[in-house]
């Protein structure tokens, strides 16, 4: 099944049974996008109503925006999933109506169900504990006044240049004042693919293009990145852009390390538009007005229907949570392009979008972001290109 939403549901109850809410997002499952949010407190319940009642408002706001679309449930409640899935019997006699009441919103089989750890159902936690707060305060939770409207992720998020911060008022701490016992992190080493043609002519070269190879140059890059990769021994996994530059720079490396490369979509360049193959000084000449808007916000698209960073954001947040997921505890090799590695890096470091124009990525070059179950990241290296010299 190929969802067109996914719906991430969560709920809580301060006492259990105690003052209880439940939160619920439905997102674009192509894109990542948050196209719907729903929380409400719901006076005293356990944390398994609270659950099943977010599971419920997220599949009510699924089928209003489309009632034949198929449906991917993510929950970090093992038993929600289990009992959904059909694996689990439900014995409680408060569960029982409302699983029933879920399955009764779609047909048999446009539905799946997936469970995800904590650290990944942010947003519907946070709309859940918005729920609870209102109605410590004796109000209803209000669409408005959340501070998760409309975002799947606060990285995502960030992408926004107006957005309001989704930390909670008391934030996990981050850096030093972290928790030293979060476990093994997954690492993404970033390694930009090496020169083509086009390169050393700092031309817009995207997934909308011509598509060029490695050049002779490029070649001699691969085959330095890769033999100081063996030699440090960490990537356990080599995972590329379909674009060709980046599936000959990863053969060169996985065939060094003895490892065998995996295609990911989400790690394609940004879209240029009618800017491919055309230096910055051809397109300010062609295309003033579009350059200006492109360079003062992410939103802004290039000529021709190309990918806003805005866009590009999206999609790389939503690939990383993928790869996350697939390999978690894990070092792995993330053969992509300029655009994919600073999107990142900047979403890794919570940075606004013009801070993509500040930083220099070289041909080939490595850089590394380390993620922890608490869900913060931590950047290790950035243009490291000391293995070409």
């Amino acid at each position: 099944m190929a969802p067109r939403f996914i719906v991430e549901a969560d709920g809580g109850s301060r006492g259990n049974p105690g003052p209880a809410g439940y939160g619920a997002v439905v997102l674009d499952a192509a894109t990542g996008e948050a196209l719907a949010e729903a929380a409400e407190y719901i006076g005293t319940a356990t944390n398994n109503v609270a659950e099943y009642r977010g599971l419920i408002a997220g599949l009510e706001a699924a089928k209003t925006l489309d009632a034949g679309a198929e449906v991917l449930v993510r929950m970090d409640s093992k038993l929600v999933v289990e009992q959904m899935s059909g694996r689990w019997k439900i014995k409680h006699p408060d569960m029982r109506p409302l699983a029933a009441r879920a399955r009764a919103l779609y047909p048999a089989g446009q539905v799946a169900y997936e469970w995800i750890p904590r650290e990944r159902n942010k947003h519907a936690d946070r709309l859940a504990n918005e729920a609870m707060d209102a109605g410590k305060a004796g109000r209803q939770w209000e669409a408005g006044a959340s501070s998760a409207a409309l975002a799947q992720t606060a990285d995502a998020r960030a992408a926004e240049p107006v957005a309001e911060p989704l930390e909670e008022p008391k934030a996990a701490p981050v850096g030093w004042a972290a928790p030293a016992d979060l476990g093994a992190p997954t690492t993404f080493v970033l390694l930009r693919h090496g020169e083509t043609a086009l390169t050393p002519q700092k031309r817009f070269s995207g997934s909308g293009g011509s598509d060029p190879e490695l050049s002779p140059v490029g070649l001699r890059q691969a085959e330095h990145v890769a033999a100081a990769l063996a030699a440090r021994g960490t990537i356990q996994a080599v995972v590329s852009s379909p674009m060709r530059r980046c599936r000959e720079t990863a053969a060169a490396v996985a065939g060094r390390l003895g490892l065998e490369v995996r295609v990911e979509e989400g790690l394609r360049e940004a879209d240029f538009g009618a800017w491919e193959g055309l230096t910055f000084a051809e397109v300010r000449e062609r295309h003033p007005a579009d350059l200006d808007a492109w360079l003062a916000s992410s939103k802004a698209a290039p000529t021709g229907g190309g990918e806003s960073f805005a866009t590009v954001a999206r999609r790389m947040a939503v690939t990383r949570d993928k790869l996350l997921a697939r390999y978690a505890g894990r070092t792995v090799l993330l053969v992509t392009h300029v655009t994919p590695v600073k999107t990142l890096v900047r979403l890794a470091l919570g940075a606004p979008p013009e801070s993509l124009f500040r930083m220099e990525l070289s041909a080939a070059s490595l850089s590394a972001v380390a993620y922890y179950s608490d869900g913060n990241a931590s950047l290790r290296l950035l243009n490291d290109t000391a293995h070409l010299r």
